[in-house]
């Protein structure tokens, strides 16, 4: 399952369903990790935005780290400043529909 490190303050604002996304630069790190386990469109990184999975959100980088595990889709679109994201700046968004567990 791929564990994406998160920032305390918005690791908290999921964990209490005040933030319902989380973005991730257009990067070649994120293409490559995000094609392997998301739907993506035929010879490229854009993401088809149908299927579901599941991932860790882990609040630093140490495996003691405060983390959950959420169900997230994948698109690619500009993000809510309120959330992170720089305006008008495009990102891979997860949109998360669930916190499932929590693990410490």
């Amino acid at each position: 399952m791929l564990v994406l490190p998160i920032k305390k303050k918005w690791f908290n604002m999921i964990v209490l369903k005040e933030k319902e996304e989380e973005y991730r630069e257009l990067s070649q790190y994120y293409k490559i990790r995000f094609k392997k386990i998301f739907d993506m469109y035929p010879y490229s990184y854009i993401p088809t935005g149908l299927d579901k999975r599941q991932l860790i959100l882990r609040n630093g980088y140490s495996k003691k780290s405060p983390s959950c595990i959420i169900t997230a889709s994948l698109n690619i679109k500009t993000g809510k400043p309120e959330w992170g994201a720089e305006p008008g700046k495009e990102y891979y968004v997860l949109t998360i529909h669930d916190v499932k567990i929590f693990v410490n």
